[in-house]
């Protein structure tokens, strides 16, 4: 049995060098063991470079001398040590000596758990004891075409306390999930929870890969949050990031004195979004990725990884001028090894959890983003397409144009194929100076409500999955903030309470109408009206493949559009199923009744007139 420990043990150490393994966590860090009948704890460090290395930690008074650790002897990159006194919770770090003399006290890349910042200690978790409920959620969860509707939430700020501190994991699924049914969303995306040292990053700058962030409990606390939207029927989505981590001195960088995590040629000052960036040619940075991908998978139940900051890994050039970066070896500007990384990365999650959903980021100009890594795309199963929402918003703020929208909005459709796409309104639209999505809206406060409902409605009916932003449900005024709490007051006015009813019905209407979710191509998309009548109206059918169909008409300027006449191609009635205008959403109520009349060449007539910034959806009568 032993020889074969060796040997298992000698195989994973190869495995980590060569950037295959996917499940370092079990070994590496802190975990309980028996040994010569001994109950205790057992580390595990790879510090290659380490001249020597001590566990300093709470019991033996930080002192390096006390708990020294050994190279490994089938590998001397590694370092063990076996302390029998260590308990859950106790805090520690691995003290590093360098080869001319130099101390580095680090938290360990492994750890599960760590101490609220500014602290920065290790914690001893095991994770280990948590008792799922949601088999039956995991047996159901599938990739096969269904709703996906996401609540894109940062923990610290969706509700605090009254003095702006945070809540627990478990309040805050005792409040968040209740309110997720109620809303009719199906997924809940959460910004970075892995531990960061500052909160103004929201997470997108981590050192702590397999830590859940101390700053609202515990793992296991985690766990419970995650359990009960599985029960509820909700999904969940985890942003995990690994273009890179920030250079405080506890962390990654020059983690034994010398680069291990990051580039050799990395220049601190070169950094982007605040971060190093990793080494991702190297094997053991590779194994270091993979793990924290199917840590969070397997561990935690996530039921889908959105990998942020795609862009810096692809691209050698991002936010850098000329003489700023090196050309690879076809003097281009993509960088073979981050595409190489996130092909295995989607593949190795493929083959584990074929059911957990990838999603990428904005990935710029690349191609074949979520197409299979076989026929030469990265292999993701979904990518955000943030230039949509830019240009969407840009286009809504200044509506006096509605043609040059209404050919946006064709354009839009048209370029639909060839990728599965996330529509996301989405924090990065409510953030850096960009204001709340209602203040962009065009017209005076009380008119800003109609467009807002258009933009909704709009996602709603485009091709791609959908994600909104807290806040945005209510059309919170201010820009968001990561330092207080929603603007939860704002739902004292009429309006603000009309808007959240409006995205509760709209979430149920897409929900429970599968030819908005079950077909995005665009031979499903058949167009009726481009304005040929009327500047400014769009009128369009959605198909689903067992031949349900569903039309939906716009009005994108802000007068009133009458008399207007739609020709559809059979003499099938239509009725109207939803309508945004109604009093109940904070509309007008002037949509009035619609005419149909079937007419001799066999096609249907609807007539009807439309409110400004108006979307209305229609379905066969059956």
């Amino acid at each position: 049995m032993e020889i074969q420990e060796k040997q298992d043990m000698a195989s994973r150490l190869q495995a980590f060098h060569n950037g295959t393994e996917h499940r370092a966590w079990e070994w590496m860090g802190a975990h309980r063991v028996v040994k010569d009948g001994q109950e205790g704890v057992q580390f595990c460090l790879w510090a290659p470079h380490a001249a020597d290395v001590s566990v300093i930690h709470e019991k033996n008074g930080w002192l390096r001398e006390l708990s020294p650790m050994t190279r490994m002897a089938e590998d001397s990159a590694f370092w063990t040590c076996f302390l029998p006194d260590i308990e859950r919770y106790d805090c520690y770090k691995y003290s590093i000596r360098t080869n001319d003399g130099q101390v580095f006290d680090k938290s360990d890349p492994f750890a599960f758990y760590a101490e609220v910042r500014p602290a920065n200690a290790s914690r001893y978790y095991p994770l280990n004891g948590y008792v799922w409920n949601d088999a039956d959620w995991m047996k159901r969860r599938t990739l096969a075409p269904e709703p996906v509707n996401i609540y894109e939430v940062h923990l610290g700020s969706w509700q605090t306390k009254e003095d702006c501190s945070f809540f627990n994991y478990r309040v805050i699924a005792d409040r968040l999930v209740p309110y997720l049914r109620e809303m009719g969303y199906t997924h809940l995306e959460l910004l970075p929870l892995m531990e960061h040292p500052y909160d103004g990053s929201w997470g997108y700058q981590p050192l702590g890969f397999f830590a859940a962030t101390s700053r609202y409990g515990a793992p296991h606390d985690l766990m419970y949050l995650i359990d009960r939207c599985h029960q509820a029927n909700i999904g969940v989505i985890l942003d995990w990031t690994a273009a890179g981590f920030p250079t405080d001195a506890h962390g990654l960088f020059m983690f034994d004195g010398q680069p291990c995590y990051e580039a050799c040629e990395s220049d601190p000052k070169d950094m982007v979004y605040g971060v190093q960036k990793f080494d991702l040619g190297r094997g053991e940075v590779q194994s270091f990725l993979l793990s924290s991908a199917m840590f969070w998978i397997t561990q935690f139940h996530a039921d889908g990884l959105r990998v942020s900051s795609v862009q810096p890994m692809l691209y050698l050039d991002y936010q850098r001028t000329d003489g700023e970066w090196k050309a690879n070896q076809f003097g281009e500007n993509w960088n073979a090894d981050g595409a190489r990384f996130l092909r295995t990365l989607c593949d190795t999650v493929r083959e584990q959890e074929p059911t957990v959903r990838m999603i990428a980021s904005s990935t710029g100009r690349w191609s074949s983003v979520t197409k299979p890594t076989a026929l030469g795309g990265l292999g993701f199963t979904a990518m955000w397409r943030d230039t949509w929402v830019q240009e969407a918003l840009a286009h809504l703020e200044h509506a006096d144009d509605p043609e040059a929208l209404a050919d946006w909005l064709s354009l839009s459709l048209l370029n639909s194929t060839g990728e599965r796409f996330v529509l996301p309104l989405s924090h990065d639209a409510v953030s850096h100076g960009a204001g709340s999505l209602l203040a962009r809206m065009p017209g005076e406060y009380h008119e800003k409500f109609a467009p807002l409902r258009l933009l909704y409605g709009f996602v709603m009916m485009h091709p791609g999955e959908k994600l909104l932003f807290m806040g945005c449900e209510f059309a919170q005024y201010t820009e968001w903030a990561c330092h207080h709490a929603l603007d939860w007051q704002d739902l004292d006015c009429e309006a603000n309470r009309q808007m959240q009813t409006y995205v509760q019905a709209l979430n149920r209407f897409y929900r429970d109408n599968p030819v908005l979710w079950t077909g995005d191509s665009t031979e499903q998309i058949v167009w009726v009206d481009r304005g040929t009548n009327h500047a400014g109206l769009l009128a369009l059918e959605r198909r689903s493949p067992d031949g349900e169909r569903l039309l939906a008409v716009m009005n994108l300027t802000a007068h009133k559009l009458s008399g207007c006449r739609l020709t559809l191609r059979d003499s099938e009635e239509w009725c109207e199923t939803f309508c945004s205008d109604a009093i109940a959403y904070g509309g007008a109520g002037e949509a009035g009744t619609v005419t149909c009349r079937p007419q001799e060449d066999g096609t249907c007539r609807l007539t009807m007139q439309m409110p400004p910034f108006c979307i209305r959806f229609f379905e066969q009568k059956k």
